[in-house]
């Protein structure tokens, strides 16, 4: 058993969904899966197995941020999860991508201290997995929904950064800014395990609010689909 996953092994499926906020966890085992289990409530850390279209899937908390993000991933590999898909929200720099779009990451800038430490300052590039990455552009375009593939960042304060400051990072490619792939990508990289992460555009950077509720749940309706539809193509990969 983890410290902080209270699992046992066989309790955490291999292939898994892992959103930040533990009300969007729930919301997903009882919106998408059947014969729901949980299998860990400790620090909120909400962790449910289930089956969709047959095929055995978890739903993973990570909570915010790139040292919780670390923890729950090193903790749900050693319990034998072969597949993450992060799915979650994220704030558009430039205006090019419209609230509800789907973002689906190449790869993610490390401007958070978690990836740093882990490279103990190397310079390193973390990118989504392959056949991952390949499996959300597939499933989306067979949904004809609205997604873009690109870059995005992976920063650790929330009100830290500015409107202006993040345009800056549009001309490298950056579409959109979030707290926890960087570190998802390095440790499963680095743990052999194959991970990828999808989100839905919430707001843009200097919003003071998110958008309409009904808008968003939308993005995060069909960001969900897309992304278990995803993992059935790779449980046969992994």
């Amino acid at each position: 058993m983890a410290l902080h996953i209270r699992a046992n092994l066989g309790d955490i499926a291999p292939l898994v969904l892992l959103p930040g906020d533990p009300g969007r966890a729930e919301w997903i085992a009882e919106t998408f899966l059947e014969d729901v289990k949980t299998y860990n409530t400790y620090r909120a850390l909400l962790g449910f197995t289930g089956t969709y279209k047959g095929v055995p899937v978890s739903v993973q908390t990570s909570a915010m941020g790139g040292p919780s993000t670390a923890i729950v991933v090193e903790e749900i590999i050693n319990l034998g999860v072969k597949a993450i898909i992060r799915v979650g929200t994220t704030g558009g720099i430039d205006g090019k991508v419209e609230a509800g779009t789907l973002v689906i990451a190449q790869g993610a800038v490390p401007l958070d201290g978690t990836t740093r430490q882990y490279l103990g300052g190397r310079p390193y590039a973390p990118v989504a997995d392959w056949d991952v990455l390949e499996a959300l552009v597939g499933c989306t375009r067979e949904a004809k929904l609205p997604y873009t593939v690109g870059l995005i960042s992976t920063e650790d304060a929330f009100y830290a950064t500015s409107p202006e400051a993040a345009r800056e990072w549009a001309k490298f490619g950056v579409v959109s800014l979030e707290m926890e792939s960087a570190p998802l990508f390095l440790i499963a990289k680095m743990r052999g395990v194959r991970a990828g992460t999808i989100l839905t555009v919430s707001n843009q950077i200097g919003d003071t609010s998110f958008v309409a509720q009904e808008i968003l749940q939308a993005g995060v309706e069909n960001m969900t689909r897309v992304a278990l539809e995803a993992l059935l193509k790779l449980k046969d990969k992994i």
